[in-house]
């Protein structure tokens, strides 16, 4: 009995054209990673005049000194004495920090403040200046 063989199509894939590729795009984002630097900025102005319910604030000035709710404060201690007055809002639910940065202030360290609001399930707001 003539049994006869089947072509058998090889279904092997040939890698070393994408590693290539792969290889090629990994340099590239490499080089223009490095190229790409953020510069400080100042905290932005604003044009409404809404006013939104605040329960805690706590300002930020340009020579590194915080206060809440009109007390000076180091910034290790703000994370405690902002749970503190969390807990002795009424409405705890619906705590909110409002975080009022002086004008040349580096964002790191309103975003250190968003990060404790967020820690603590609160809501954040930023305060700016009003536009002139």
């Amino acid at each position: 009995m003539g049994l006869k063989k089947r072509s058998k199509v090889s279904a092997e894939f040939s890698m070393s054209s994408l590693t290539d590729i792969i290889f090629l795009l990994l340099i590239f984002f490499m080089l223009t990673s490095s190229l790409v630097k953020f510069d400080r900025f100042d905290l932005p102005t604003s044009d409404t005049k809404a006013i939104a319910p605040t329960s805690i604030n706590v300002t930020i000035e340009k020579n590194g000194v915080y206060t809440l709710n009109s007390r000076p404060m180091a910034k290790r201690d703000l994370k405690g004495a902002i749970s503190r007055a969390k807990n002795k809002t009424t409405n705890q639910e619906n705590a909110t920090l409002t975080i009022v940065a002086e004008v040349g202030v580096p964002f790191e360290k309103v975003v250190d403040l968003m990060n404790i609001a967020n820690q603590l399930r609160m809501k954040a707001i930023l305060a700016t200046q009003p536009r002139e």
